[in-house]
């Protein structure tokens, strides 16, 4: 994990997160959460600490605001639901962290093949 999130300290973008996901409840469904965010990692050093506490606050921020929170107030069915959006959200964020480290990776090694 730690290895991933050091690979990924180089790339510099923004994922758009969004309810639409197989695993996620469909769009409009909560009216307490928003269809989409948008995680920044600009300006994040994930080499260090600090960096991957901050990604880490930032992710649950997303998760949070695409499948709401304080749901238990409304409902418990709808506590755990948020809850269950909110592990699939988070899954799917690590999901595409991993792809764009693989293509980054595929990238640097065909430059590479290329350099020589």
């Amino acid at each position: 994990m730690k290895t991933g999130i050091l690979a990924l300290a180089s790339l510099a973008f923004a994922t758009t997160l969004s309810t639409g996901t197989a695993t996620a409840a469909p769009a409009g469904s909560n009216p307490f959460a928003r269809d989409q965010a948008v995680l920044d990692l600009k300006g994040l050093d994930l080499a260090t600490a600090e960096g991957q506490q901050r990604l880490a606050i930032r992710m649950d921020s997303a998760a949070r605001s695409v499948c709401g929170e304080n749901m238990a107030s409304v409902h418990l069915a709808a506590e755990r639901k948020a809850q269950d959006c909110r592990t699939a959200v988070l899954a799917d964020i690590r999901d595409r962290i991993e792809n764009r480290r693989a293509d980054a990776s595929t990238a640097a090694a065909t430059k590479l093949a290329l350099a020589r």
